[in-house]
Parts: structure tokens; C-alpha cells; sequence
């Protein structure tokens, strides 16, 4: 063959012959038997000719209808038979529908009831918030004036303290001492409330022209001093004492805070007139009590 060209196709060819020769002799020789009419596999039913029966005779043909057997409905009568079972079914699918209407208008209603509920709830929350929020606000401006009066009340007190402080302790009857001290003509005890019995409390301020005033307060004076200004200039001068138990002034400083004139040519007579002060021994005083010596300068000295 022209389509043979090489040693291996003709051997392919040959063997290709070979084994289809072998597969027909195998259809012949091994092929699958049938039979003919072919052997049936289903289950036998008995012969009748209705669909119930009784008793063991086994007829060859069909019955003769008998009088007392149940009438078969007719095609008309199953179809009116038929059309009354859609009218129960559809009856009873009414009524199911009405029963679920029924329970989903119930349903909408308590819903309804629900929501309501929760609504009257809420603006009775919201009433009460603001009832609460009131009455804070109320307590809250209460407290602020009753602060606001106990502020003025203390001012109050406070100032009149101080005014019965500058008077002298005018007014107050709260006390339970007797008897007075200071350099007024009116009954007292001159000083603060908070003061040292011992320590300057006070010291005068004489009107205009010479003189001179002094605190040493718990102590009475024994004897004062006196200077002249050397120069024509006039003033307060205020000048810093210690004076010891027996009533010595044992130190001098002129010109501390409440002088008017810190000339040099006041300044040192001060200073010379407060040396010369002395109190009366006291050994209950301090031993060195603080006070103060104010002298008023003037030009016709």
C-alpha cells in the first residue's frame, strides 16, 4: 500500500487485522443469549373486576352486578360531589382567613396600646426630669442667697467690730471684766479685741501744734521727755520704743512708718525726747515691750 510507507506502520496495520478478526470470532462464539418472548420479571395480579371481594371461588369472568352492592357515582354526581368539597374546602379557607384577620386587627391593637403606653410613659419621664431639674434650681438659688446673707451678715459683724475696735469697744456687752484702760475721756478698754495686754495697741494723734502722745499699753506713764528742734520745720514723728520691766526705755528708733517729716533736724530730737520716757515698773510686763512714741512738731517752737 502507497499509505504503508515504513517497516513499523505495516506492522501496526497487522496487528490492528489481527485483533479485530479475533474480536468478531468472539461475537459469534461468546455473545449474549435472549429469549424470545423474552422472560418477564413482575408480580402476577389476580383477575377481577372490581376493586373489593369476598370468598374463595375464583370466577372466569366478570360478575353479574349484584342488588344490594353500593350504586358508582355517575360523572355528574362525582361533579357536584366534587364542586361540594371546593365549597367545604373554601369555606373552611374562608374562615381561616377571617380568624387570621382577626387576630392581626388584636394584634395591631395591643401594638397600638403598646405604643401609646410607651409614649405616655416617656413625657412622664420627661415631666419629672424637668420638675427635678426645677427644684434643683430652686435649692440651688436658695443656698446662694442664704450664703449671700451669711457673706453680709459676716461683713457686717466684722465691721461693726471694727468700728466698736476704733470707738473704743463701744457697744459691746458681751464681756464679763470690769474696770478700763486708755487715754480717752470715755469708759473702755482701748485696743483690739485680739491685742497683747502688754503690747501698742494705740497711740494718739493730737490736733495741729506741739505735743506728744504714747502706747505702751498695760503700763502707766511715769515721766516724759521733751526736746527742741534746732531747725524751723514742723511734723509728726513717730518713734519706735523698748522699754524694759522697770520701765526704762532702753532703745530708740525715729522715723518708722506714721511719720510725716523724716528731716534729720526732727528725727533727732525725737529720738532724744522718747529716751527720756519712763513707765512704772511692772515685773509682769515682757522684758522688753514695744511701743510707741509719737511726737508733733511745730513752728512756733
Amino acid at each position: 500500500m502507497a499509505w504503508l510507507k515504513t517497516k513499523y506502520q505495516r506492522q501496526s496495520a497487522g496487528i490492528t487485522s489481527v485483533i479485530a478478526v479475533i474480536l468478531l470470532l468472539l461475537l459469534f462464539f461468546v455473545g449474549l443469549n435472549y429469549f424470545d418472548p423474552p422472560i418477564e420479571y413482575a408480580m402476577e395480579v389476580n383477575f377481577g373486576t372490581s376493586n373489593v371481594g369476598s370468598g374463595n371461588k375464583q370466577p372466569k369472568a366478570p360478575l353479574k352486578p349484584a342488588t344490594n352492592q353500593p350504586k358508582q357515582n355517575t360523572p355528574k354526581e362525582a361533579v357536584k360531589e366534587t364542586v361540594k368539597e371546593q365549597a367545604s374546602t373554601k369555606s373552611a379557607n374562608t374562615g381561616e382567613k377571617v380568624l387570621t384577620q382577626e387576630e392581626a386587627e388584636a394584634i395591631a391593637i395591643r401594638k397600638a396600646e403598646e405604643e401609646a403606653k410607651r409614649k405616655a410613659d416617656a413625657e412622664e419621664a420627661k415631666r419629672i426630669a424637668l420638675e427635678e431639674a426645677k427644684r434643683k434650681e430652686e435649692e440651688r438659688k436658695k443656698a446662694a442667697e442664704e450664703a449671700r446673707k451669711e457673706r453680709i451678715r459676716k461683713e457686717q459683724e466684722a465691721k461693726k467690730a471694727k468700728l466698736d475696735a476704733l470707738m473704743g469697744g463701744i457697744g459691746k456687752t458681751d464681756g464679763t471684766e470690769t474696770g478700763g484702760e486708755g487715754d480717752d475721756s470715755q469708759d473702755g478698754d482701748k485696743g483690739q479685741i485680739d491685742g497683747n495686754p502688754y503690747a501698742n495697741t494705740y497711740y494718739g494723734n493730737p490736733g495741729p501744734g506741739g505735743g506728744s502722745d504714747y502706747g505702751l499699753n498695760g503700763r502707766s506713764i511715769y515721766k516724759t521727755g521733751e526736746a527742741k528742734q534746732n531747725c524751723n520745720e514742723e511734723g509728726r514723728v513717730v518713734v519706735a520704743i523698748v522699754v524694759d520691766q522697770s520701765g526704762k526705755v532702753v532703745s530708740a528708733k525715729a522715723g518708722v512708718r506714721g511719720t510725716t517729716n523724716n528731716h534729720p533736724c526732727l528725727l533727732a530730737p525725737a529720738k532724744q525726747t522718747a529716751l527720756g520716757f519712763r513707765w512704772n515698773a511692772d515685773q509682769n510686763a515682757p522684758a522688753q515691750q514695744k511701743g510707741f512714741i509719737v511726737i508733733n512738731f511745730s513752728l512756733s517752737e
